[in-house]
C-alpha cells in the first residue's frame, strides 16, 4: 500500500494541483480539523472538492478523526508547546480513537493525506501515515515534494 502526504501552504494553486495530478494519488484525504479555515485559501473544502475533480480527476474525503483536537492545536501553535509533547499527545489520541480499526485501508491506499504544513517534519499528516504503517504493516509513505523556491 502507498500513502502520500502533502501540505498546501507556500504553494500556488498551480503548483499544488500539478503536484497532486502528477503524484499518482487517487484521492485526497483531508486530515485537517478545520477544512474551511481562513488559512485554507484555494484549499477550502468546497473549492478543493471542485478543483480536485476538475483538475486532477481525484475524489475528496474529509476524515476529522485523523485531525488533532482544537485544544492540541491551540496549545502547540498559540502557546508554542514543544513538538515532542504535541507528537506524544497526538499519537495517544490516534491510539484512543483506534484509527487503525476505524479508518478504511481502501480509502488510505493511494490516498494523499492533506494538511496545511509546508513540510512533513512537524506535521500530523506524517504522524498519521507512520502510525498506520506501524499498525497495518507494509506501507510506503511518499511525502510529495515542495516546489523549489524561485531564485
Amino acid at each position: 500500500m502507498k500513502i502520500y502526504t502533502a501540505g498546501f501552504t507556500k504553494k500556488s494553486a498551480e503548483e499544488f494541483f500539478t503536484l497532486l495530478r502528477e503524484s499518482g494519488a487517487e484521492r485526497l484525504v483531508d486530515v485537517r480539523l478545520r477544512p474551511d479555515g481562513g488559512l485554507a485559501g484555494f484549499a477550502k473544502k468546497n473549492d478543493l472538492q471542485f478543483f480536485l475533480r476538475e483538475l486532477c480527476g481525484m475524489e475528496y474525503v474529509h476524515v476529522p478523526d485523523l485531525a488533532p483536537t482544537k485544544e492540541m492545536l491551540d496549545a502547540y501553535r498559540k502557546e508554542h508547546k514543544d513538538w515532542e509533547i504535541y507528537e506524544r499527545d497526538f499519537l495517544a489520541l490516534l491510539e484512543e480513537r483506534e484509527i487503525e480499526k476505524t479508518f478504511s485501508p481502501e480509502v488510505a491506499s493511494g490516498g494523499c493525506l492533506l494538511c496545511s504544513e509546508h513540510e512533513p517534519r512537524h506535521c500530523h499528516r506524517r504522524l498519521v501515515a507512520e502510525y498506520l504503517r506501524r499498525h497495518w504493516g507494509d506501507i510506503e509513505i511518499a511525502h510529495l515534494p515542495t516546489p523549489p523556491s524561485p531564485c
